[in-house]
Order: C-alpha cells, then sequence, then structure tokens
C-alpha cells in the first residue's frame, strides 16, 4: 500500500557522544564504517563537532561538545550518556510530511526549513519522539555533497584496518519506554506517520520466571519503516527495560538493528574487529538441531561457532545476533540481522536471549529490584 507521508525508507542516525572522534574512530574500526563527513569549527561551527559515517545504506553522525556552552548536546549527555538523539526519513516532500504530522497530533521540534550551500540544498523538519528523542524528516534530492551544508571531508584522511562488515542498512530501531507508555507511542506513530501496528506482544508473550516485558511493532504499510516500542512488565527481577530506563534516565532508543546478506562472515569480521556479544549457550543450538521445521541453507555449526541465534517463522527464517551494550552504561547496543523470508523479529529466540542479558545485568549488580552488593575489587 502507498504510504501517505511519502516515506522512502531510513536515512540517517545521529548519536550525542563524549567524545565525536574517539566514537568515530570506534564505528570505523568495530562496523567497518568509512568516515566521509566532518563538521566543526574548521568547516565554521563552534560549538560542537560531527563526524559523518557511512557503508552502503548505512548513515550515522556522531556529535560531540567543542565548548561549554555546547548545552544541548551536553544536557543529553549528562543525563543519558552517549546515545541516539535523533533519526532521520527519508521523505518525498519534508512540507508534506510535516503538515500530516502536526496535524495528526504530532509534537514539534523544528519547521521545515532548508540548509543552503553552494552545492545546493537540504530539507529537513523534525518531530518529538520517546523523551529527548527526536524524529527528522529530510530531502536532499537538491544537493550533491557530502550529507549536508556544512559538512565537509575529513582533513586528513586516517588508514583504520579492519575486516569487512558487508553490513548494508538499519532494518529497524527499537525504543524503551516506561510502564503504560508502550500504547501512548504507538498511537503517536501510527495517528502522526500513518503507521499500523503490525505485532503486538502481549503479557507472556516476552520473558523469563524472572524478568518480562510488553512490546508492540509499528511500520509503513509497506514495511520499508519497522519501529518496534519495549515498556517494562512485572517480573520477578529487575527486566532489561527497567534496567535501560534507570541507567539511561528517561526513555529512548535501546538499539538499532543492520541487516546483512551474509551473518555469518559479518559476525566473523565483527567479533575480529572487536565487537563484544552476547553469550549464547550451547545447549541452544542443540534444542535448534532437533527441530523438525528447521530447513536453512546454513551449517548449524557454524551458526553455534558464531554465537547467531535462528528463528523459524512460517516458510521463512532469520539470523540474529546482539551485542553487549557498547558504551559504559547498560542502555544502548546493536544487533545484526540477516531475514531470509522472515518478517518478525525473532519472538523464538527471546528466551535464550533473556536468559543471557540476565546473566550480564547479574554481574553489573542490576538484577535485583533492590540494590545489591557489588562485586568485590579484583
Amino acid at each position: 500500500m502507498p504510504d501517505v507521508m511519502g516515506i522512502r525508507g531510513y536515512d540517517f542516525v545521529e548519536f550525542y557522544v563524549g567524545s565525536a572522534k574517539m566514537t568515530a574512530y570506534w564505528f570505523a574500526k568495530a562496523l567497518n564504517l568509512e568516515i566521509t563527513g566532518y563538521l566543526g569549527p574548521e568547516t565554521g561551527v563552534r560549538d560542537r563537532v560531527s563526524y559523518y559515517l557511512t557503508k552502503n545504506n548505512l548513515r550515522f553522525v556522531v556529535t560531540s561538545p567543542a565548548r561549554p556552552d555546547c548545552y544541548e548536546v551536553y544536557g543529553f549527555t549528562n543525563r543519558h550518556g552517549d546515545g541516539v538523539k535523533r533519526w532521520a526519513v527519508e521523505v518525498d516532500s519534508v512540507d508534506d510530511a510535516f503538515r500530516y504530522a502536526t496535524q495528526n497530533g504530532a509534537v514539534m521540534v523544528a519547521k521545515p526549513h532548508r540548509l543552503e550551500d553552494h552545492h545546493g540544498y537540504v530539507e529537513q523538519a523534525a518531530i518529538r519522539l520517546y523523551d529527548d528523542t527526536e524524529l527528522v524528516y529530510i530531502n536532499r534530492d537538491n544537493f550533491n555533497h557530502i550529507f549536508k551544508p556544512g559538512y565537509c571531508e575529513p582533513r586528513q584522511k586516517i588508514a583504520i584496518a579492519a575486516q569487512d562488515t558487508g553490513l548494508i542498512g538499519v532494518d529497524h530501531i527499537v525504543g524503551n519506554v516506561r510502564e503504560n507508555e508502550m500504547n501512548l507511542w504507538a498511537d503517536y506513530f501510527n495517528k502522526t506517520m500513518g503507521f499500523e501496528t503490525f505485532v503486538d506482544f502481549k503479557p507472556g508473550d516476552i520473558g523469563t520466571k524472572y524478568s518480562a516485558l510488553l512490546s508492540k511493532v509499528v511500520r509503513t504499510k509497506d514495511s520499508k519503516i519497522k519501529n518496534p516500542i519495549n515498556e517494562p512488565f512485572e517480573g520477578l527481577k529487575k527486566s532489561q527495560i527497567e534496567e535501560y530506563i534507570e541507567q539511561y534516565h528517561g526513555s529512548g532508543v535501546q538499539h538499532i538493528a543492520i541487516n546483512t546478506d551474509d551473518i555469518v562472515k559479518s559476525i566473523a569480521a565483527l567479533r575480529a574487529n572487536g565487537i563484544e556479544f552476547l553469550q549464547i549457550p550451547d545447549t541452544y543450538y542443540d534444542m535448534l538441531a532437533k527441530r523438525e521445521d528447521l530447513n536453512i541453507t546454513e551449517d548449524i555449526n557454524d551458526l553455534k561457532k558464531h554465537g547467531i541465534l535462528c528463528d523459524i517463522e512460517g516458510s521463512g527464517y532469520l539470523l540474529q545476533l546482539f551485542t553487549k551494550p557498547i558504551g559504559d552504561r547498560p542502555t544502548f547496543f546493536f544487533e545484526f540481522i540477516q531475514r531470509k523470508g522472515a518478517e518478525g523479529f525473532g519472538k523464538g529466540n527471546f528466551q535464550s536471549l533473556f536468559e543471557s542479558i540476565e546473566l550480564d545485568q547479574k554481574l553489573r549488580g542490576n538484577l535485583d529490584r533492590e540494590p545489591s552488593e557489588l562485586m568485590p575489587p579484583c
């Protein structure tokens, strides 16, 4: 079905971080991205520094303050730590998309406007999402340079040795919200963006004997954009969503799923580049091998070797794996996914996934609802 917003797909994701230069190096090394653009004092922007990183359809921006009075970025990182400030969708018309969204209840952040230089212009606007997060509408049909006006090529190209990860683009973006906020945000997407609720995980669908969550997945009707929204649900111990909200100090983007067309090679390369992944128990693959509906082209031993999860869905399946949190706080992480005829999100893997997350929560002393004693010094 046609999209009422004229959405073409995901565009870029911008992270606010403590040090853009160091984070850009990590993204280039670990994810095998290329630093293709730079914005900062040398380009006429005095208060912040941004690096633009790309690979195939994947576009990330990392931004940090260049001086103490950059309150927007400092305020975000002081409260949340490193995290996703905004993500963007490319649209046919920024004016039309913004008008539809605001007429249907979207909270405005920035009206449609142009960023312009001698290379042309970029049109964009923004609306509010979870707490301090923003959703940007962007169109760069009339711009023929790096990312947006103000960005230049990095002054010094640094050769960063990394294995080719084969990453393609964003598959979906997941938000964590407080208890009783999930329906609010699902309705917000559906009303302001013309989305529909694709999946609704109810009590008992996702969880272990210790922790659980509720989740809804909203998407464009052509499935170009898919956004799960999670909220905590009562369990015996603290859920991963509760831990996120406590450590992040609010609701926000929990993880970004990046797709690949050969996840075995991608995970092998990502591990070689230094990415840390959740540990999947060997028993998972013993049970997987016994499934009568298992019809995959990959070797189970390869999946076991690299810790890759597999979920069967109808006549298709998907392969996925999750990193550990990439920053100091146990908040944001990445998922890597390969879809082979499956449109879901790995429901069959939730049990093993949650048990792996709970092991890390226990090591951090964050699994119990009441504060527990920290690990003694090594």
